[in-house]
């Protein structure tokens, strides 16, 4: 539950309380929190003359039970820069992402040198509408659902990370219906005596546009999106009526989105999913170490160690690698808990449960016969974009269950560190499942899954064989993955 007041009068450290910037540091550090002063400092500097702007603010904060982590939203009025052909805009500014407090009631506080909680907050522009005199609030509920997502599974965001929605972000009929994250082009980083805070622009974009990024890379759109005013422009303000996509209003856009493809393939190293795995070459009695969707048994979950070198796998495969590498599983880790809050991001390949609940040392690397792989369609759809984009290019892609600890990671013959071999191509450590795929069988195929670039036009479920690779591929409904009953 939410309310909408003016920055004036806030409740006891709202960034609105006093009336100057020295209130925070003064006799009244109890009303006003360090961390939260230092992010209220860098919105005084770009809004000098809006000391006290529109707030939408957790009436029952999130660490009193509340289920809204960010403690704030404020709401400014941009007048844009007519000279950069950038529109007048609301800017939007979360409060909680990072540490307000220092007291350890949100985030640990782990000293000044590195971020200052998850490290971040987030912005986002929206296009004034002729007319308005107050900013739309549905922006502070879009900006606590990312935010509720990067608490419950503690990935956090960088720039050119795409989030699928599925959904007009407005609850409206916009074709606006997913995002990409950027800089703010404004906001600078700000240190606080929690750490540092940067702040990461939400970008609308439409469906087009997101698979664009997935198959390409986020920061390539993102450049395409600025060269275009009416899509974003300059500094990526989203227009919740833009009815036409950057290609549909500039069809040459295109071309280099394929060359980019074909040049660069995809930095989208792995995406969380409806996915699972079996070991077909296992009696279906022996299910000890099936890593497929259980019925009336606990799963093993993917220890500290296995969640840190896949988390590496992504963080890794974000970077331009000459060589690329699948990180060593890293020894350092006590009863295979990761212990460290990762100064860096944490990757989205990390599930909220998975703390090891066995030793590392008791999962063995098996070496499988034949085995079978499970992908919702969304999942599947992006199948050609892992063979295509990553391992045509000598690089690796992972699917993260988000119904459970199953992992099942693509590499190519040019992968160092991988468990699966050319000579043992299927390969599992715990429920991380490893399959390296030479290149000739990627070319064949995706002849044989051209069919999935057009999803649309055929029935679930639908299966793939290549019998003499002992490989199944099977894209089936959402429900089985939701209800394993089902």
């Amino acid at each position: 539950m939410e309310g909408v007041r003016p920055g004036g009068g806030p409740p006891a450290g709202g960034p609105g309380s006093g009336s100057g910037s020295g209130s925070g540091s003064g006799s009244f550090p109890s009303l006003f929190p360090p961390g939260l002063h230092g992010i209220y400092g860098e919105c005084r500097r770009l809004y000098p003359d809006q000391p006290n702007p529109l707030q939408v603010t957790a009436i029952l904060k999130y660490w009193l039970g509340g289920p809204d982590p960010l403690d704030y939203v404020s709401m400014y009025r941009n007048l844009g820069n007519p000279a950069l052909n950038v529109p007048e805009h609301w800017h939007y500014v979360s409060f909680g992402l990072s540490d307000l407090y220092g007291d350890n009631r949100v985030h640990e506080f782990t000293g000044t040198d590195g971020p200052s909680g998850f490290g971040f907050e987030l912005t986002f522009r929206l296009k004034r509408e002729t007319g308005e005199s107050a900013p739309p609030t549905w922006p502070a509920e879009l900006m606590q659902g990312l935010a509720r997502y990067v608490f419950q599974s503690e990935n956090t965001f960088c720039s050119g990370d795409h989030v699928s929605w599925h959904s007009p972000l407005d609850n409206s009929e916009s074709r606006i219906q997913h995002m990409l994250l950027t800089e703010d082009p404004q906001m600078q980083p700000v240190q606080t005596p929690f750490g540092v805070v940067t702040f990461l622009q939400i970008v609308g974009v439409c469906t087009e546009e997101l698979h664009a990024a997935q198959q390409w890379n986020g920061q390539g759109i993102l450049e395409l999106l600025r060269t275009v005013p009416v899509a974003g422009g300059p500094w990526l303000i989203t227009d919740m009526r833009r009815g036409e996509t950057i290609f549909e209003i500039d069809p040459h856009l295109q071309e280099r989105v394929d060359k980019g493809i074909e040049t660069d393939g995809s930095n989208l190293s792995g995406v969380s999913a409806k996915c699972a795995w079996d070991d077909l070459s296992r009696p279906p009695e022996d299910d000890e170490d099936s890593r497929s969707i259980c019925i009336g048994t606990q799963p093993r979950r993917l220890s500290g160690k296995d969640t840190e070198q896949i988390r590496e796998t992504l963080r890794r495969g974000l970077e331009i690698n000459s060589k690329p590498v699948i990180p060593p599983i890293n020894a350092q880790r006590q009863n295979g808990l990761n212990l460290d809050r990762a100064p860096s991001r944490k990757d989205s390949l990390e599930s909220e449960s998975s703390a090891a609940i066995i030793p590392h040392e008791l999962i063995r690397t098996r070496q499988l016969e034949s085995v079978h792989l499970k992908f919702n369609q969304e999942s599947g759809a992006l199948i050609p974009l892992c063979l295509r984009g990553r391992l045509l290019h000598g690089r690796h892609f992972t699917y993260k269950s988000i119904t459970g600890d199953t992992a099942i990671t693509f590499v190519s013959t040019g992968v160092e560190g991988a468990f699966a071999t050319e000579e043992h191509p299927y390969a599992a450590h715990g429920p991380w499942l490893q399959i390296l795929l030479t290149e000739e069988f990627v070319e064949r195929m995706l002849e044989d899954l051209e069919d999935l670039n057009s999803p649309e036009e055929f029935k679930l479920p639908k299966e793939y064989s290549w019998p003499e690779k002992k490989l199944k591929v099977s894209i089936l409904p959402d429900a089985v993955f939701d209800n394993p009953l089902h």
